[in-house]
C-alpha cells in the first residue's frame, strides 16, 4: 500500500468500485441518516416527483467517497471534505471512486475526488484535505 506521505501530485489512490446500489442500501442509509424522503426508497413516490425511478441519497454517495481513504487511516485522517453533486445515481448503478493528489502542504494532502457511473457520467466532484500525522511525514 502506498504512503500518502510519498505521494507527489498527480499521483492517485487505488480506485474503489462500489457494489451496484441496492435498494436495501439506500433503506438502510434512511434509517442510519434520518433521511426517510420516500423518493429514495419507493417507486411510485420517485415517479410521482418527476423522476424515473427511485434514487440514491447524495449524502449516500459523499459518504462512500471516503472509502478511498480507509486504508489510510493509520497515517492521518480527513478534516475537510467538499463536494458538488451533478448527478443522480439509481438503483444498479456501479460507482467508482477516484482521487488525485493535487497539492501537498506542510503536514497535510489535498486530493480532488469525483464519484462516475458505469457510464462514465460524474455525479460527484469535491476536494478532500487529509491531515497526515507527523510520524508518517
Amino acid at each position: 500500500m502506498t504512503n500518502l506521505a510519498k505521494l507527489q501530485p498527480g499521483d492517485t489512490l487505488a480506485e474503489v468500485q462500489l457494489a451496484p446500489v441496492s435498494r436495501l442500501d439506500l433503506i438502510k442509509y434512511a434509517g442510519a441518516s434520518g433521511d426517510y424522503n420516500p423518493i429514495h426508497t419507493i417507486d411510485a413516490e420517485a415517479e410521482k416527483a418527476g423522476l424515473p425511478g427511485i434514487i440514491a441519497h447524495g449524502m449516500w454517495t459523499m459518504g462512500n467517497l471516503s472509502k478511498l481513504f480507509t486504508p489510510y487511516h493509520e497515517e492521518g485522517f480527513i478534516e475537510q471534505f467538499s463536494t458538488r453533486f451533478s448527478g443522480m445515481v439509481f438503483l444498479n448503478d456501479v460507482i467508482t471512486l477516484k482521487a488525485e493528489l493535487t497539492e501537498k502542504e506542510a503536514g497535510c494532502a489535498l486530493f480532488d475526488v469525483i464519484a462516475e457511473k458505469q457510464d462514465g457520467t460524474r455525479v460527484i466532484k469535491g476536494k478532500v484535505k487529509f491531515n497526515l500525522y507527523e510520524d508518517n511525514e
